[in-house]
């Protein structure tokens, strides 16, 4: 997984609320454990009509969404079924991090252990994002804030071991391996009792 120190970008805006993850990337395209070319399936039933054609009026079909990296979403985005595929498909798309009012637990855990950087704003930061689409924000991670085109900075929450693996880059295993030495030692002096 890439680390991510800073991101600065335009952002994109799906304001619609309640996006489930068989909306991020329908149920007919989880029959990989690849997660390379997921992105061309995010949100295939709202980008795409049934001849594979884009639909011009969908947000990311749209010149000014591409290279954006933050999606700026409605409230209780990710609910619905557990799937990693939901966060593989906003990442391999170049989605680096999704705002909302709200995140569903199991999609923020499967997109922390991924790279993909779940943020909850307040109503008020929200409001401007959705009312001011493509406007450039950056996110500083170690520092857990949102920065708004007027130097306006508000913090996020995140727990320290996900902001550490995703300054590092690494995932849980990850954070094991760096520990090799120290748990070798301690299997090698720990003593057994029958």
């Amino acid at each position: 997984m890439d680390a991510i120190q800073q991101l600065s970008s335009h952002t994109v805006v799906l304001p619609m609320v309640d996006i489930d993850t068989d909306q991020i990337i329908p149920a007919r395209f989880l029959t990989t454990t690849s997660k390379t070319g997921l992105g061309r399936h995010l949100f295939a039933d709202w980008r795409f009509n049934a001849d594979g054609s884009e639909k011009p009026d969908f947000v990311l079909n749209s010149p000014g969404s591409a290279n954006c990296q933050i999606l700026v979403a409605g409230n209780n985005f990710g609910c619905g079924s557990s799937r990693e595929h939901a966060p593989w498909a906003l990442l391999d798309y170049g989605i680096r991090a999704v705002v909302s009012t709200a995140i569903a637990d199991i999609f923020r855990s499967n997109s922390l252990k991924n790279g993909l950087l779940p943020i909850v704003v307040d109503d008020e930061t929200h409001a401007w994002l959705i009312e001011n689409p493509g406007a450039e924000a950056t996110i500083d991670v170690a520092a857990s804030t949102l920065t708004l085109p007027d130097g306006r900075s508000v913090n996020y929450p995140i727990d320290s071991f996900a902001r550490h693996c995703l300054l590092e880059g690494i995932d849980q295993l990850g954070f094991l391996q760096q520990h090799d030495d120290d748990i070798a030692h301690f299997e090698d002096t720990r003593s057994w009792t029958p």
